[in-house]
């Protein structure tokens, strides 16, 4: 199955200092089986607030070796309506994780992240979550 991988997970990958963790691995494993989709919100995220042009430049090409998922009109109008159903029962959350939920939705895809708010949305949404 195929794994829509989330901003914080490439956040905690990408640190330096890191030498090995479960996340890192993990995010290793799924690249190296091919099963790793990126969402260009999330791209523009992960790529978002890096202040040195060398760092960006160089993380900008590691990225473009996952090309972005192209999405659709009902990809954004499912995450307006998993925005609205988890706001009803008040949740609040951030666009761009409605919009990887609707994605993985529609496509049976996975979610990889370490996001807690995605545990309060999967209450409500029909979403799998990534076990470690």
């Amino acid at each position: 199955m195929k794994v829509i991988v989330d901003t914080s997970v490439w956040s905690l990958a990408l640190r330096r200092q890191q030498q090995s963790n479960s996340i890192a691995d993990k995010l290793r494993d799924f690249i190296g089986d091919g099963r790793v989709i990126l969402l260009g919100a999330v791209r523009q995220e992960i790529l978002s607030g890096i202040k040195q042009q060398a760092q960006f430049d160089k993380l900008k090409n590691h990225l473009r070796a996952f090309p972005n998922l192209q999405l659709g009109a009902e990809d954004y109008e499912l995450a307006a309506d998993y925005f609205n159903i988890c706001r009803r029962n008040g949740l609040q959350g951030a666009n761009t994780d409605f919009l990887i939920c609707a994605t993985a939705n529609r496509r049976n895809y996975e979610i990889f992240t370490t996001d807690k708010d995605f545990i309060g949305f999967s209450q409500y949404l029909p979403i799998v979550l990534t076990q470690l």
